[in-house]
């Protein structure tokens, strides 16, 4: 008979207690937690550097809504920094701070019943001196962020908890008087401030009452920004988020509402997608201004009660606007709803010394949108005055240094408020430089009007009124090269005209449609048109399907039916 010495594992369990297994598994792993626990900062096996967690308690932060946690903020994200990365963890509680820096390498990790309280302390925040202040043309504004990350790689910022900037303490309750926190105009800290950073993530994130602008990206390339809601309504100049110069920048899943621009994009802002989200505002939810913004998509968004333009593209001296897409967007009780400028220098009359900048590439799809005159936002504790271009606003196209290029709109229907007035319609000269999207004056037409464009496609487009309007629904000044293909468009019948053209050429109208009676359908005025035809469609309802003035010959006009 043998004897097998060794001893299998299921004999081995059944001869030790269940008590006593378990006490001893147990003691083990409570010495190596111990152990963990106890080892120094990048301790001797260093096997979970840049994995760690560092609760912002264990530095000295105690939460409490009131005791200023700045300093053991600092710390936890000092010390992740240093041990090569991981996370900074703020658990529940009330954590106030004045300015804290994020460093490489570094996750910061607000959970759901933790929250970030910016301080109603002025002097609790500091500038980020590296970042130029106003005065640079580039960037502009100030550079004071509650957290701040300067020529940082590897940076996230996550929750699902809070960022609350109590930006109301910023405000001057009474313009000329300073605000309570003693910190006002440019000095007025952002939620998140970044500067020449790469790889950097914000995500699942409440970013609430900022003193000045939620988030603002700087110079910055591969950005991603997801789950984010951001209210921004306690004080003037709240914009959602800010992107200065910045590439390769990601925006889904979002709810941004904001008291200023929505999401601004300034200066060379390249390989941007935005989309799946939601956008309110008093002024504007998409605003492009100065530099290179080229290779950009805008998709699948709802733009609700934004009342001052929802798209808004100014292109000054020197700038360069291409490839830029808006896609499947539902615009719901806006004003505007698209504006885009090509711009002298402001305040000079003359040609601008810098070449006039450049628009082209630009296209419009699947658009539907009601337009209304504006009204004030809810749940703003101050007032909005409103200015005569937003009560009777329309789509701008207006190349003042230039001509606008291929500009195109696809499946596009606009219901607007009415309103305009027989003075309104009258305007023959829209004065240049009439403020931003023609803030302080109302122009001629009440759905398009386009002055120096060309290669202009319209297909499928419907324009509609609310209420009776006595201006024109397109007037085209200056415009040539023109595709329309299913313009469906409302007249009324106290109006003009329907269409009014002034200096347009080879332009192609194909099955167009007169929705409801008008006196004339298109009215041609001056010398200098030619090549337009009417190509089939139904002017039944017109008492006059064309009229010439101002010395328009008939012969610039072929009427196919």
């Amino acid at each position: 008979m043998t004897h097998d010495s060794s001893l299998s594992r299921r004999k081995w369990l059944g001869l030790v207690s269940l008590p006593t297994l378990t006490a001893s598994i147990g003691s083990g792993l409570l010495a190596e937690n111990a152990s963990a626990a106890d080892m120094p900062a990048g301790g001797a096996a260093g096997n979970d550097l840049g994995a760690r967690v560092y609760n912002v308690r264990d530095f000295g932060a105690t939460g409490d809504g009131k005791t200023l946690d700045t300093a053991a903020v600092q710390a936890a994200i000092d010390a992740c920094h240093n041990d090569q990365g991981g996370t900074v963890l703020v658990p529940a509680g009330v954590f106030v701070i004045g300015t804290v820096e994020m460093k490489s390498n570094v996750t910061l990790r607000i959970t759901a019943t933790g929250k970030l309280l910016g301080s109603a302390d002025g002097k609790q925040y500091r500038a980020a001196e590296a970042v130029p202040l106003r005065g640079d043309s580039t960037l502009g504004d100030g550079n004071v962020g509650l957290i701040f990350a300067v020529n940082a790689v590897n940076i996230t910022i996550e929750g699902p908890g809070m960022i609350d900037g109590q930006g109301a303490q910023f405000r001057d309750p009474v313009r000329g008087t300073p605000p309570p926190s003693g910190r006002g105009g440019d000095q007025r800290p952002y939620h998140l401030l970044f500067y020449r950073c790469q790889n950097l993530r914000i995500r699942d994130l409440d970013l609430v009452a900022s003193a000045y602008h939620s988030i603002r990206i700087i110079q910055s390339q591969f950005v991603w920004a997801s789950g984010l809601h951001i209210y921004n309504r306690v004080n003037h100049n709240n914009d959602g988020f800010h992107f200065i110069s910045s590439q390769y920048v990601h925006v889904t899943d979002c709810d941004v509402q904001s008291q200023d621009d929505a999401c601004a994009l300034f200066g060379s802002c390249q390989f941007v997608t935005i989309t799946n989200s939601t956008f309110s505002t008093r002024w504007s939810v998409f605003r492009f201004g100065g530099g290179t913004a080229r290779n950009i998509t805008i998709s699948n968004c709802v733009i609700y009660e934004a009342y001052g333009c929802p798209i808004k593209m100014h292109c000054g001296p020197g700038s360069l606007f291409e490839d830029i897409s808006f896609s499947n967007l539902v615009m719901h009780n806006v004003t505007g709803p698209i504006y885009i400028g090509l711009t002298r220098r402001r305040g000079q009359s003359g040609l601008p010394d810098e070449p006039p900048g450049i628009v082209r590439n630009i296209s419009f799809n699947a658009i539907h949108a009601t337009v209304v005159e504006p009204v004030p936002l809810p749940n703003v504790s101050f007032g909005s005055t409103y200015n005569p271009g937003e009560i009777r606003s329309c789509i701008a196209l207006d190349g003042i240094a230039g001509v606008l290029t291929k500009i195109d709109f696809n499946d596009v229907h606009i219901t607007f408020p009415g309103g305009g007035t027989q003075e309104q319609a009258a305007m023959r000269d829209v004065p240049e430089g009439g403020g931003e999207y023609f803030q302080s004056g109302v122009l001629p037409a009440y759905a398009l009007f386009a002055r120096n464009a060309g290669g202009l496609t319209l297909h499928n487009v419907r324009f509609e009124i609310a209420a009776s309007d006595l201006r024109p629904a397109i007037v085209f000044d200056g415009v040539q090269d023109v595709s329309a293909v299913g313009l469906n468009v409302q007249g009324d019948a106290k109006a003009e005209s329907v269409l009014r053209f002034a200096k347009v050429r080879d332009a192609m109208f194909t099955a167009t449609r007169l929705l409801t009676p008008a006196d004339v359908f298109l009215q041609v005025e001056g010398t200098d048109n030619g090549g337009i035809i009417m190509d089939g469609g139904d002017f039944s309802k017109a008492a006059t399907a064309m009229a010439f003035k101002a010395g328009a010959n008939e012969k610039a006009v072929q009427l196919r039916t």
